[in-house]
C-alpha cells in the first residue's frame, strides 16, 4: 500500500517508474489546482505504471499532519516541507543523496541547495521561494530628499537617515521598520549562540541599534510601524503615508497595484538594503523531502525532479509571485525582461540578478515563529518608551532561553 513502510526492504513497486507516489502540497489546491493536476497527468502520461496520489493540507496543519504521519509509519512518499520546519523532521527523513546525483542537482541555486543540508547531507531539495528582497520608493516623495533611485540605501543606517529626511521634507513618514532580530542580523549580530540552546543578540552594538532607530520613532519610521497586526499596519504605501520600503516581498506590489494603482505608478523598484556581507537574507523556502519510512522512495525521487525541473518552476512562477530554485528558469525573457516603468517587472529583475546573493540563514530551531515575536514584543515596548533598549534585550534574551530550554 502506497505511503506505508515495509520495514526498509525494495519491492518491484520501489523501482523508478512504478508504484504509488503519494505526494503533499501546502495550501495550493483553492488557487493552483489546475496547475498541479496538470503537472500529474502529464507525468503519469509519461509514466504509465506510476500513479500519483495528491494530497493538499492545509498550512496551519502540514507540521502536525506530517508529525502524526510519522509517528503512525503512514507516511506521504514525497512532501512540501517549508525550510523552517525541515529541522525538527530531520530524522524521520530521507538522505537525499542516495537518490539523486550531482548531476541531478546541477541546475539549482547551489546557495538555496547548501542550507538544507544538515551532516553534510541533503534532506531536501528547494522549490520555490518568495525571492530576493526588493526596495519600493514613491519617487514623487522621495525625490524631495534628494533619493536617487541609482544609488538607494545599502544599510538599514542609510534608510534611517533617508527617512528622517524625507519627513524633515516632506512630513510624510520615512517607512514602518522596526529593529527586529532579523534586522539585527543586518548588522552582523547573530541571534543564537553557536550550538542554538541560548541567545546571543543582547550585546552593547544590540542597544546601539535599537537607540538608533528610537532616535527615527515617529518620523522617519512612521508610529504605527509598532502594531502587532503587521498585515494592517497603519501607515502603508497603499494609504499614502510612508514613504519607501528599504526591505519587502515582491508580492506586496500586486496588493499595491490592486488598492492603489498611483502609488503603484510612482514606485522605482531598486536593491534592497543588504547585510554586512553583501547578501540579502532570505527567511524560508519551499522545499520537498522524501520520509524514511516511505515505500517508494525511487519513484518519489524520479517525481522530485520532474516536479522541480526549471520548465516546470517557470510555469509556477508565471501564474503565482514566487520566484525557482532553478538557474535555467531565471533566463527566460519572464525574469530578464518586461514593461519599462512597471515596478513589478523590474522586481522580476532585481529578484533575478540577486538570487545568488540570497543567503537562508534560519534562526535553526522548532521555535523560530515563537521566539521572533518575543523578540518583536520587546522592541515595541522599547519604542514606544514602556523599556529602556537595556531592559527590552534582558527581557527578550530570557524569554529566548527559557523557551530553548523547554
Amino acid at each position: 500500500m502506497a505511503g506505508t513502510s515495509t520495514g526498509g526492504t525494495e519491492t518491484a513497486s520501489d523501482q523508478p517508474f512504478e508504484g504509488q507516489v503519494e505526494f503533499w502540497t501546502i495550501n495550493l489546491k483553492k488557487n493552483y489546482g489546475d496547475y498541479v493536476n496538470g503537472l500529474i497527468a502529464a507525468y503519469q502520461k509519461q509514466h504509465p505504471k506510476v500513479t500519483i496520489k495528491w494530497v493538499d493540507v492545509p498550512g496551519q496543519e502540514s507540521a502536525t499532519k506530517l508529525l502524526a504521519a510519522v509517528a503512525s509509519g503512514a507516511v506521504p512518499d514525497l512532501v512540501n516541507v517549508s525550510s523552517i520546519e525541515l529541522g525538527r523532521f530531520v530524522p524521520s527523513l530521507t538522505p537525499l543523496d542516495e537518490l539523486l546525483t550531482p548531476e541531478d542537482l546541477a541546475d539549482f541555486q547551489p546557495n538555496l541547495v547548501a542550507p538544507l543540508r544538515t551532516g553534510g547531507k541533503l534532506y531536501a531539495l528547494p522549490w520555490y521561494n518568495g525571492g530576493a528582497p526588493v526596495a519600493m520608493y514613491r519617487k514623487s516623495v522621495v525625490t524631495k530628499a534628494g533619493f536617487d533611485p541609482a544609488a538607494p540605501p545599502r544599510t538599514y543606517d542609510e534608510a534611517l537617515a533617508l527617512g528622517d529626511k524625507v519627513h524633515d521634507k516632506t512630513e510624510v513618514y520615512g517607512s514602518n521598520i522596526i529593529p527586529d532580530h532579523n534586522v539585527l542580523r543586518y548588522y552582523g549580530i547573530e541571534p543564537l549562540s553557536a550550538d542554538r540552546r541560548t541567545a546571543a543578540f543582547n550585546t552593547p552594538q544590540a542597544v546601539e541599534i535599537l537607540e538608533k532607530f528610537k532616535k527615527s520613532y515617529g518620523a522617519g519610521i512612521a508610529p504605527g510601524a509598532v502594531s502587532k497586526d503587521i498585515r494592517n499596519l497603519p501607515q502603508t504605501l497603499e494609504n499614502g503615508q510612508i514613504a519607501f520600503k528599504p526591505t519587502a516581498n515582491a508580492a506586496e506590489l500586486l496588493n499595491v497595484q490592486k488598492n492603489a494603482p498611483d502609488v503603484y505608478d510612482d514606485l522605482a523598484v531598486t536593491e534592497p538594503v543588504r547585510m554586512g556581507t553583501g547578501e540579502y537574507l532570505l527567511l524560508a523556502q519551499q522545499a520537498f523531502s522524501i520520509p524514511r519510512a516511505s515505500a517508494h522512495k525511487k519513484a518519489a525521487a524520479e517525481f522530485l525532479k520532474y516536479v522541480t525541473n526549471g520548465a516546470n518552476q517557470l510555469a509556477f512562477c508565471k501564474i503565482v509571485p514566487i520566484y525557482p530554485s532553478t538557474i535555467s528558469s531565471t533566463k527566460d525573457p519572464f525574469f530578464t525582461q518586461g514593461a519599462d516603468g512597471d515596478a513589478m517587472s523590474a522586481a522580476r529583475q532585481v529578484i533575478v540578478k540577486g538570487m545568488a546573493k540570497l543567503a537562508y540563514h534560519p534562526v535553526g530551531t522548532s521555535k523560530d515563529a515563537e521566539l521572533g515575536e518575543y523578540f518583536a514584543e520587546q522592541v515595541r515596548a522599547f519604542l514606544t518608551g514602556t523599556k529602556s533598549a537595556e531592559e527590552a534585550l534582558d527581557t527578550a534574551e530570557k524569554q529566548w532561553n527559557d523557551a530553548l530550554a523547554s
